[in-house]
């Protein structure tokens, strides 16, 4: 069913934002700090471990994967709370810290990609593809030939 997805969701968000608080009273901010992508790692895993099983039913495959398409809108939603002027006036430490993300991020997009690289290799399909892609005639590959 596709109340347990959300009911997963739910219960990851739950801790998500604890954690998120916790994080927040250690680090002596008087804000949730990481809740929301906590939340979202603690689905992911969720999510595989539960796959891993055998355990993820369609129904909770289907209120997991609705939510997650909901996820990039909220976090915009949330972005845009912000106050990203007084955060800058509190001195350049803000700018050091986006960049410096910004900057890993790519390292890793980066890193991943490398490692994600299939080996060079073409098959018929993926030549047919590239035909069809480059708009041309690839009719006679994509046909079996006919007997005589």
């Amino acid at each position: 069913m596709t109340i347990f997805g959300v009911a997963l969701l739910a219960l990851c968000t739950l801790i998500g934002v604890f954690l998120g608080d916790l994080l927040g009273v250690a680090l002596g901010v008087k804000a949730n700090v990481g809740g929301v992508g906590l939340a979202m790692i603690l689905l992911i895993a969720a999510r595989s471990w539960l796959l891993a099983r055998g355990k993820l039913g369609g129904g909770i495959k289907l209120g997991v994967e609705f939510w997650s398409t909901m996820y990039i809108p909220i976090v915009v939603a949330m972005a845009a709370q912000q106050n990203v002027v007084a955060a800058v006036r509190g001195g350049p430490i803000v700018l050091i810290a986006a960049t410096v993300s910004l900057l890993l991020c790519f390292a890793c997009v980066a890193l991943l990609g490398r490692f994600g690289r299939r080996e060079p290799g073409e098959d018929a399909q993926v030549r047919h593809g590239g035909d069809v892609i480059g708009g041309g005639d690839a009719s006679a590959q994509a046909r079996p030939a006919e007997k005589v």
